[in-house]
């Protein structure tokens, strides 16, 4: 065997594994990112990250007409409104087990975030905050909320969704709100980036669990056969 057969040979055995185990190689991805991040604030460093996120989206970006608009997408992640949200998902879906689901999902989600909070003990932002806010800032409490509610209608909408178009239109909506929750957590000056993004490595890893091992065993059904 030739060395060029043996080296495609490697790659395609390797592209077959990645294939096989997106799972576990982005939840890698994921847990590296998120102990890089706490390594560094528990050591009580601010980020290079955080330091550029500061110079664009609070230094450059900040203006009369863009506040609102980014208090509203903070408003997305509230208590107050994914609570709404969650009590109209539980109302109006199928049955009594979508709100099920997304109960135990926030109650979890919401315990993990303060946990963490508790351990960690990082001050916030402090001299540019457009918004009061209490408590410490890592990992950002919205940007966990978002990504694990608006993260499991995604996983509800792509697996029961028949509508093709219609699947994709909503998870691309509920996508832009998780990005933008964390990025006007950034722009209010509330958190620092490093916050935002552990926030959603944790969250984000618990959905993998929540959708692969909790919500399967509550909904108890198959989704239905997607149009093509």
């Amino acid at each position: 065997m030739t060395e060029k057969s043996s080296a495609k040979r490697f790659l395609n055995d390797a592209a077959v594994f990645a294939r096989q185990n997106v799972s576990v190689i982005v939840l890698a991805i994921v847990a590296v990112i998120f102990i890089a991040i706490l390594r560094e604030v528990a050591e009580g460093e601010i980020l290079r990250l955080d330091t550029l996120a500061y110079q664009f989206f609070v230094v450059r970006l900040r203006s009369e007409w863009l506040t609102p608009i980014m208090e509203g997408f903070s408003s997305l992640a509230s208590p107050a409104v994914i609570l709404v949200m969650a009590i109209v998902v539980a109302a109006f879906a199928p049955g009594s087990k979508p709100g099920r689901c997304v109960v135990l999902n926030l109650a979890c989600v919401l315990v993990l975030n303060q946990a963490l909070k508790f351990i960690v003990q990082r001050p916030r932002p402090d001299g540019f905050r457009l918004v009061s806010e209490v408590g410490y800032s890592f990992p950002s409490g919205h940007s966990m909320l978002s990504m694990a509610f608006y993260g499991l209608l995604i996983w509800f909408i792509w697996r029961y969704e028949t509508n093709k178009v219609m699947r994709r239109v909503w998870c691309a909506t509920f996508a832009v709100i998780i990005v933008m929750v964390g990025v006007s957590r950034i722009y209010l000056g509330v958190h620092y980036a490093s916050d935002v993004i552990a926030g959603f490595c944790v969250s984000f890893a618990w959905l993998m669990f929540f959708t692969r091992i909790v919500a399967p065993a509550l909904m108890e059904e198959t989704p239905p056969e997607k149009k093509q």
